[in-house]
């Protein structure tokens, strides 16, 4: 019960009885006469939103039950139904019900679990239309915009990395996801730009971007909610090197080889970084950023 509290966030009741669910079912798998045509793995989900509507949750052909079991007990998966409940969750005011939910894909990074694709079957009550719930989550992430002033010039350090999903390189700012639960974003955030350009940070250092939004933001920013659950915390760092050391930076190989990382580290002038890329994050962190210093919320350079 300790473990699973100090990874669920959000209301602590409402946790209590989410938990309690998970402990007293159990997953079933429906025996078939075809050994060849199993019927697929199932589990009974009853929400303290919605108590008299169980939630039925089921894997998909290719889904092993071990990929199943990691996947509902998971901690992407929890805080999804978490967020449903939330204040602002749809299912909050009673006026959509969560029927079905089908585990359609578990990607594992060796013992940890990376990504989880799944469908949502949410019907709006007042219609009894279907809402569009095809989610692919893989949880929170950081990413950090690094900045160097040297001489007259300020430069910002990105990383040049292939990303399959849009077969080709892409200038981007060091980033990563969070490798446990334990929501340590800062912690996160000077690792990753230490394995992506080698730049050693002081977490003291570190501004949080993303902290400026309101409150009902959560302080994070989703860059893509209609099929995705990631939500980024944006930092910033901000000092001062010699010529000498962006040249050093300009070009480097870095990233962890043993994760198939092939980075180059490419430092641009922060004039420029805007016309640069097409990653949501750096204009996101350009976005941030200025609008911080203009409203005077940055503190004072050191």
């Amino acid at each position: 019960m300790a473990k699973e509290e100090a990874f669920w966030r959000g209301d602590r009741k409402w946790h209590h009885s989410l938990a309690s669910t998970f402990r007293r079912k159990t997953l079933h798998l429906a025996m078939s006469s075809n050994p060849a045509n199993p019927s697929p793995l199932s589990h009974s989900l009853v929400l303290p939103t919605q108590p008299h509507e169980p939630v039925q949750i089921a894997a998909a052909p290719g889904v092993t039950d071990s990929q199943f079991r990691t996947a509902i007990e998971s901690s992407l998966f929890k805080q999804w139904l978490t967020n449903l409940q939330s204040e602002t969750g749809v299912l909050a005011n009673g006026a959509a019900s969560l029927k079905h939910v089908l585990i359609q894909g578990v990607d594992m990074f060796g013992n940890r679990l990376g990504f989880l694709k799944f469908k949502a079957d949410i019907f709006d009550k007042e219609t009894g239309e279907k809402v569009p719930g095809i989610v692919f989550a893989r949880g929170p992430a950081v990413a950090v915009l690094v900045l160097l002033d040297s001489e007259d010039t300020t430069y910002a350090v990105l990383t040049e990395q292939v990303r399959v999903p849009i077969g080709r390189y892409i200038l981007e700012l060091p980033a990563g996801m969070l490798d446990d639960d334990n929501g340590d974003f800062v912690g996160t955030a000077v690792r990753e730009v230490e394995e992506e350009t080698s730049i050693q940070l002081n977490l003291n250092e570190m501004i949080d971007l993303t902290a400026f939004l309101d409150s009902s933001t959560g302080n994070r920013v989703f860059p893509s909610p209609g099929g995705c659950d990631e939500d980024l915390g944006i930092f910033m760092y901000r000092g001062r090197v010699d010529k000498e050391k962006i040249e050093q930076l300009q070009g480097k190989e870095t990233g962890l080889r043993d994760r198939g990382e092939l980075i180059k580290v490419r430092v641009i002038p922060y004039q420029k970084l805007w016309q640069s890329t097409a990653d949501a994050k750096v204009l996101v962190a350009i976005a941030l950023y200025e609008m911080a210093k203009k409203n005077g919320l940055l503190p004072p350079a050191k």
